[in-house]
């Protein structure tokens, strides 16, 4: 299930053990759809998690808020990895792309293909920016660039692993800081420099931009998770793949990180906690894919990957069916 429950109530808890969350984040979306207008005073940010082909839930989630006609109601989107790609598709509205990018483009071996290990990177950003974002699914970096809802893409510092948000000024730049926000040395090509720093994925130091949101002033977040609650929880099995010890012996702690699903923990730890002092009384909302589709970084399964993209898309429409069930 996802985590949209009891709405009606705040932070009610899931009755499956899930995250709690806030309806108020829908309701305010909702208030501004009526209204056709942002100018209510409020600062509401959309939160979209990474994780490879795991996006491909996040893709479900933007198509259904765009189909929803919520997509241009937000004030700002954070997005890390994979959940950069997908903001941007909900700001140039192409909710739909957003999803259909994973299961009709990136599910092949011209993205991944780990015969290329490790002479060269299991995933071609190559492929996807030059190939897919110019011809299958154009992605219009000027508009990017200029929209008037600014898209805060993160990235980690390959220096310190420690995570920043980008700041492209030009197409060219945009282009770059998406390319970076996704490289991972020897998984998904090199270090990406860009104004005198070297980058490389946003979700291995900010998996899901939650607290950044909130320090920034949002007072409501809804928060696009790319796991379902049993993956989330579980965690990651013992012991590290092959491509994550050569992560480590390139930067000590990276590859534990690259892999590391309790980077989730201090967000976790947020949602699940309405009086934690992080929160400052922000309405928050988490939606997790309504069911796990079995869908990992790596996976090239387009069937799968298309039923988890469906799968995000029926956490949305459940999470507004419930919101008009307890009106």
């Amino acid at each position: 299930m996802g985590v949209t429950r009891r709405l009606g109530t705040r932070d009610a808890p899931h009755p499956d053990g899930g995250i709690t969350g806030d309806d108020e984040v829908l309701r305010a979306l909702l208030r501004r759809r009526a209204a056709g207008g942002r100018a209510d005073g409020n600062r509401i940010a959309l939160a979209v998690s990474g994780g490879g082909m795991r996006g491909a839930y996040a893709g479900g989630m933007v198509h259904a808020l765009t189909d929803a006609g919520l997509a241009p109601f937000f004030d700002v989107v954070y997005g890390s990895s994979a959940g950069a790609f997908v903001g941007a598709g909900l700001l140039l509205d192409s909710g739909r792309g957003s999803a259909a990018i994973f299961y009709e483009d990136m599910a092949c071996r011209e993205f991944i293909d780990p015969r290329r290990f490790p002479r060269r990177p299991l995933v071609s950003l190559d492929h996807l920016l030059d190939d897919v974002l110019v011809r299958s699914k154009p992605l219009d970096w000027d508009r990017l660039r200029d929209s008037p809802v600014p898209l805060r893409v993160v990235a980690t510092a390959l220096d310190d692993l420690a995570p920043h948000v980008l700041e492209p000024a030009t197409s060219a730049e945009w282009k770059l800081a998406l390319r970076a926000t996704a490289s991972i040395p020897l998984l998904a090509g090199p270090a990406v420099e860009l104004h005198g720093q070297r980058w490389i994925d946003g979700s291995i130091g900010e998996p899901l931009p939650v607290l950044r949101a909130l320090s920034e002033g949002a007072t409501h977040v809804l928060a696009l998770f790319t796991r379902a609650a049993s993956e989330l929880r579980r965690g990651d099995p013992a012991g590290a793949a092959g491509w994550a010890r050569a992560l480590d012996r390139l930067a000590p702690g990276l590859g534990r990180m690259a892999q590391e699903s309790r980077r989730h923990a201090p967000v976790l730890a947020v949602l699940d906690d309405a009086a934690h002092p992080s929160r400052g009384g922000a309405h928050l909302l988490a939606l997790l894919p309504e069911r796990d589709e079995g869908v990992r970084g790596l996976t090239t399964d387009a069937a799968r990957v298309e039923r988890a993209a469906q799968s995000g898309y029926a956490a949305v429409v459940a999470a507004l069916a419930r919101l008009r069930d307890a009106a």
